[in-house]
């Protein structure tokens, strides 16, 4: 199990790459989307969306999040779908 820490350097590392995320959207719902990993902050992430698919812009999660495996995190490199797992 990954602390807050090392899960916030390896998504510094990642700036810039496309990812997919597969989070809980209340009451049964899995919501995914994807899009660019743009910036971190000392307690959240942010992602910059595909606009084809969504209907905003950007959306941010916590390192808690991913931590407690309320979000997973999944990056994307040319089309072929790369689990981080060695983030968790």
């Amino acid at each position: 199990m990954k602390t807050l820490i090392e899960i916030k350097k390896g998504l510094e590392d990642r700036i810039g790459k496309r990812i997919e995320l597969t989070a809980n959207g209340g009451r049964r719902k899995t919501v995914i989307r994807s899009g660019v990993l743009s910036e971190t902050y000392p307690a959240v992430f942010v992602v910059d969306l595909d606009q084809e698919e969504n209907a905003f812009e950007r959306v941010s999660y916590s390192y808690a999040d991913v931590l407690t495996e309320a979000v997973e995190i999944n990056f994307l490199d040319d089309k072929t779908k790369v689990v981080a797992e060695e983030l968790i």
